[in-house]
């Protein structure tokens, strides 16, 4: 269960989290930051509380911040030697190796173009270097990463992004129960939709887009109408 602790304000000193984590240990997410015993909001929104002891704000900014780990949505903008240009959204373009991708070798390079779209995890992000993406796991595999053909590419917030990617989201779950697509969610505010017409897949973004304001409490309330934009 989630619930709502208040608007908080970059610098203000959460002394609610504080008195949990006198007891128990607590897990600090986006916009939550510790200095010593203290915790501290470092970003504006809405305090969020998940059971039993997760934290953090929602935020809604549009510039995002790579952070290692994060799956993120990316453009090709441009080939430089054996690397692509591809922008994330953040301050600096992402830089992937040819290498970055499935069986890839010197002789089997991935064929990409500016403004292809590629599903891609960050494997370094720094205030002194450019990000660093690949489009594999720890084994070498692919799995849902690598290039996304046809379907179609949106934007929304990041804090929209964060709550698609929550495990057993019930908005998708909803959406799954009218009709079957593919989705590619990142968490840097970018998502790529592809279902069966061009119809369907514009009435999911209208669906999805219908969440951004929304509060976690009025996501079921949302879902239970999706049906109206599929059959908008």
């Amino acid at each position: 269960m989630t619930s709502n602790g208040g608007i908080v304000m970059p610098g203000e000193r959460i002394t609610s989290i504080e008195e949990v984590a006198k007891s128990k240990r607590v897990i600090l997410g986006p916009g939550l930051r510790r200095l010593d015993d203290t915790v501290v909001a470092s970003k504006a929104g809405p305090l969020r509380h998940k059971e039993p002891n997760t934290f953090w704000v929602d935020n809604y900014q549009r510039r995002y911040v790579p952070a290692r780990g994060d799956l993120v949505l990316g453009i090709v903008k441009a080939k430089a030697g054996d690397l692509y240009r591809v922008d994330i959204g953040s301050a600096d373009t992402a830089a992937i190796s040819y290498l970055a991708f499935e069986a890839a070798s010197k002789k089997n390079r991935p064929d990409l173009n500016p403004g292809d779209i590629i599903y891609a995890r960050v494997l370094n992000a720094s205030a002194d270097i450019e990000p660093e993406l690949v489009c594999v796991n720890s084994n070498g595999k692919r799995g849902k990463l690598g290039v996304l053909s046809d379907g179609f590419f949106f934007k929304c917030s990041l804090n929209l992004g964060r709550v698609l990617l929550r495990e057993n989201c019930p908005a998708l779950t909803a959406l799954t129960k009218e009709l079957a697509y593919e989705i590619a969610v990142g968490v840097n505010g970018r998502i790529w939709l592809k279902a069966h017409s061009l119809r369907e897949t514009v009435a999911l973004a209208n669906a999805v887009l219908a969440l951004e304001q929304a509060g976690y409490a009025e996501i079921d309330k949302i879902c239970d109408n999706l049906g109206d934009f599929l059959q908008a």
